[in-house]
């Protein structure tokens, strides 16, 4: 039997004075919340002031307002370290400057995109009336006229190139993912990959070469930009949806499997029904890509200031297109011109908005209900 000696009962106070050593060397003072904040403040103020002073002494041309706002923000990432150093520690100072750095690049992001939005609906809402909206420019040749025929030639080829790209796309991704084994599945791959990154401008001469063959080299239709359209969005679906089907957990194909379920159906009832949502937003993506587009549609779909409602027959406008001639052949009213264009790429900008709300809808429409 082991008899405790006085010797050994020292060893518990050492223990806890080691464990209260390392709770202080992790526990320190905090900053408000809005501390962060003040500090900035203060140093867009500083910086501010030394800008506005070197203007006022004529060392520069004017006040620099980006180059302030730069400054400033350089001035508040050495304040944060330095003081959170001072009052949090070390590990805190790290985190605090990781995220300034963090916010600091979503920032740098989103203010050309902002800047964007604000420059395109300013300019846009010029035009942005109903007589943009109700009439061609057949016979316009400087102020008046709209886009309706350029809206129409965009929902058309759009909606055909969605028509032929979501089912080869989504089809092909289902092969990949549920059925795709050996050197046939590693091959497309591969091909999806290289069509992702080819320029639009090959894809329309690529159209415009396929149809040459059957109507001859001077074809213009707004079926062959359709096709040119597809040719840019089916890779785009296909990788989309590849993934979205990849996330579907394997436990619930087995269960099916196990219940006696066929493939082709567990694929059907179980594999699309839980990814729909993700499988919605790719293809919305996708359309998004390929709407925007202008080279391959001047190529095969040509310009027209006419309504053309036939997808076979003859050229056929689209708002890229609209956009593009609008501001390249300007006329003697430059400011109209210069107006449609951007009319034109505010309703190609509210257009996306539009489908990219409406994939919201259906995905949460149609997304699988989760029960207890």
């Amino acid at each position: 039997m082991a008899i405790q000696t006085p010797r050994s009962r020292p060893a518990a106070p050492a223990a806890s004075s080691a464990a209260a050593a390392s709770t202080n060397e992790l526990s320190h003072g905090r900053l408000s919340r809005g501390a962060p904040w003040i500090i900035l403040g203060v140093s867009l103020a500083v910086a501010a002031a030394v800008f506005w002073l070197f203007a006022v002494a004529g060392m520069t041309e004017g006040f620099n307002a980006i180059g302030a706002a730069l400054v400033g923000v350089l001035i508040y990432l050495v304040m944060i370290v330095v003081i959170s150093r001072q009052v949090e520690g070390a590990r805190q100072a790290t985190d605090r400057f990781v995220t300034a750095l963090v916010t600091g690049a979503f920032v740098i992001a989103v203010i050309p995109l902002v800047s964007l939005l604000v420059t395109v609906f300013a300019n846009g809402l010029a035009r942005f009336d109903g007589t943009f909206f109700s009439n061609s420019m057949r016979n316009i040749t400087d102020d008046g006229g709209g886009a309706l025929h350029a809206i129409v030639g965009t929902l058309l080829m759009t909606g055909t190139a969605a028509i032929i790209s979501i089912p080869i796309g989504l089809l092909t991704a289902i092969y990949l993912v549920e059925y795709g084994r050996g050197p046939l599945a590693r091959a497309i791959t591969f091909f999806v990959d290289v069509m992702t990154g080819i320029p639009s401008i090959v894809a329309g001469l690529f159209a415009f070469a396929l149809f040459a063959i059957f109507f001859g080299p001077g074809v213009r239709m707004g079926f062959a930009g359709a096709v040119a359209l597809s040719v840019l969005m089916i890779p785009v679906v296909v990788r989309s949806c590849e993934e979205m089907l990849r996330v579907v957990p394997n436990e619930l194909r087995e269960a099916a499997y196990a219940l006696g379920v066929p493939k082709w159906l567990t694929v059907l009832k179980v594999v699309l029904p839980t990814s729909i949502a993700g499988i919605t937003t790719g293809i919305m993506l996708a359309i998004a890509r390929v709407i925007g587009e202008t080279a391959p549609l001047l190529i095969v779909a040509g310009f027209t200031s006419s309504m053309n409602y036939n997808l076979f027959d003859d050229r056929m406008q689209s708002l890229p297109v609209f956009v593009f001639t609008s501001y390249a052949n300007q006329g003697v009213d430059t400011q109209a011109f210069l107006d449609r264009a951007w009319a034109g790429a505010l309703t190609l900008i509210l257009i996306v908005m539009l489908l990219n709300l409406v994939a919201r809808v259906v995905a949460r429409v149609f997304a699988p209900k989760l029960g207890r």
